[in-house]
């Protein structure tokens, strides 16, 4: 203690080590702080990939999907195609035709 004070030189002690730890803990608990955000933004990080990573594969998906139908359905497309070219014209030979070949293709 330097000078006297009407208050006891213990607790002027006390208060001045405490004062001391607290200034000494400041840049551990600045770091950790520091550390905890980096983690949680990391998190997140992770967490927006891991989404967009789920994004994509429903897409894919959906468009495996797409393709196999319209692979599924060429068959019938191709059908329509026929049917409506052998309808448009006035040779009644090529309709009963069509007929013919739609009932043995059932």
């Amino acid at each position: 203690m330097a000078w006297r004070t009407p208050v006891n030189g213990q607790i002027t002690d006390a208060v001045t080590q405490q004062s001391v730890s607290i200034l000494a803990q400041a840049p551990a608990m600045a770091m950790g702080a520091i550390y905890q955000s980096a983690a949680h933004s990391i998190g997140i990080l992770y967490q927006n990939a891991t989404l967009a990573q789920r994004h994509g594969s429903i897409c894919a998906q959906a468009a495996t999907n797409q393709g196999v139908i319209q692979l599924y359905s060429a068959g019938t497309m191709a059908g329509a195609a026929a049917a409506s070219k052998v309808a448009g014209s006035d040779t009644p030979e090529k309709l009963v035709t069509m007929l013919l070949l739609l009932k043995l293709l059932k």
